[in-house]
């Protein structure tokens, strides 16, 4: 069991205070992992296999229909996360505030994937990935707004820090299933059993916080939908932290999205799944080299921003490289390097926006809201991409583009005041 305490009432609303344990975080780490292999499956391998397939006879190029599907569900996901962690904070259910978000996401999220192991076509497909979107975003709200809930600010680097190992272990395995599977509709199978039963541990073995009927807010349609709203000028630091995860996150997903055909039209690797699989892996081993040690030295030192300034300088680095040096070895290379500024930038920078959150009451809607920095990418990239790719220069600009990208999100942090 955690060692945390319970605050004092209201529990839910308290600022923590006492450390979290292992089991706790090791716990959280799985079901975070769990729901990112239900989204990097499909996004690795399984959505663009299907494009693959579904395109000819179509009207158009797979790059146009991969492009349409995740822009569509990118757009779902920007409204389902912070919707979803506003009606988080005011569950008072006897299960807590985050909890049954959870349950119902994660069990919503295996349904859909099964969707999209049964698609005939492109609707199909794009239907079952919006319904992944929705669901699972659910569940991620809920998950990113328990730290904040029970981790103190001096742990949260190294939360984070787990959390984020987690998430790259669910890329990695959610791209390792998708590929052993045998299948499309086996990957999707075995990433919906491996989805549901990730996060049983946690929502088994550690009660959520509970919010009283007296502690929650009066309702108001008015002042729900306009809390979505997050003046940039009544909140600077809030403003420029999504600004700079927005574009460090816009090159990472630029570096993504076709990564299968970079590897398949451009370097003409021989098994471009399996290239995938591997430069995957590549990064994971980087990345879980740093992700834990700088959340933990960030926490220890108790700054953040130089964390993120240098690490997403490493980044775009690593992403010119894709640019300039356009063989197999450059891009193990590059995977390795961008795994390194990656590993940092995702715990530290987790750390960061936590850090900067305006009120307790409404931690799950102001995550979500900072979310969108992590969704909007998926909606922007595939119009930037398609174009660059196609009529702009290819792949060379496009990643040379990319790298311009994240060097200004990274340079944009020293605008943020109020944290070291």
């Amino acid at each position: 069991m955690t060692t945390t305490r319970e605050p004092a009432e209201p529990g839910a609303l308290a600022e923590p205070v006492d450390r979290v344990g292992r089991g706790w975080t090791s716990a959280l780490s799985l079901a975070n992992g769990a729901i990112w292999v239900g989204w990097y499956g499909p996004l690795q391998i399984l959505l663009a296999s299907q494009a693959k397939d579904f395109a000819p006879g179509s009207g158009m190029s797979k790059e146009t229909m991969l492009a349409w599907v995740t822009g569509v569900g990118a757009v779902v996901s920007l409204a389902a996360n912070p919707v979803f962690g506003a009606l988080s904070d005011r569950t008072t259910s006897r299960w807590g505030r985050r909890t049954p978000w959870i349950v119902a996401g994660t069990a919503g999220g295996a349904l859909s994937l099964l969707v999209l192991a049964g698609a005939g076509g492109m609707w199909t497909m794009m239907l079952g990935w919006c319904l992944v979107q929705l669901t699972l975003n659910a569940a991620f709200a809920a998950v990113t707004a328990a730290v904040p809930d029970r981790v103190p600010r001096l742990q949260r680097g190294s939360v984070g820090g787990w959390l984020g190992a987690a998430q790259i272990l669910g890329v990695v395995g959610g791209t390792g299933l998708a590929t052993a599977a045998g299948g499309v509709g086996a990957g999707y199978v075995a990433c919906a059993v491996f989805t549901a039963l990730g996060v049983l541990p946690y929502v088994l073995r550690y009660p959520d916080l509970r919010l009283t009927a007296e502690d929650r807010p009066p309702w108001s349609w008015r002042a729900f939908l306009t809390g979505f709203w997050l003046s940039p000028r009544r909140y600077p630091d809030l403003g420029w932290a999504w600004l700079t995860r927005f574009l460090i996150n816009l090159s990472n997903s630029l570096v993504l999205l076709y990564l299968l055909y970079y590897l398949r039209d451009r370097l003409h690797y021989s098994d471009p799944d399996q290239g995938v699989l591997i430069l995957t892996a590549v990064n994971g081993l980087t990345l879980m080299a740093t992700v834990v040690v700088g959340g933990v030295w960030s926490d220890r030192v108790g700054r953040r921003k130089p964390f993120v300034i240098w690490s997403g300088m490493l980044m775009a680095v690593a992403t010119a490289l894709l640019s300039v040096w356009q063989t197999w070895p450059g891009a193990l290379v590059a995977s390795a390097v961008l795994g390194v500024g990656f590993g940092v930038f995702t715990s530290v920078d987790f750390a960061l926006m936590t850090d900067v959150l305006p009120k307790a009451v409404d931690r799950g809607k102001d995550l979500g809201v900072i979310n969108v920095a992590n969704a909007l990418p998926q909606v922007a990239a595939p119009a930037l991409a398609a174009p660059i790719v196609t009529y702009l220069g290819g792949y060379r600009v496009l990643y040379l583009a990319a790298a311009v990208i994240g060097l200004a999100g990274a340079w944009l942090v020293r605008r943020i005041r109020g944290v070291d």
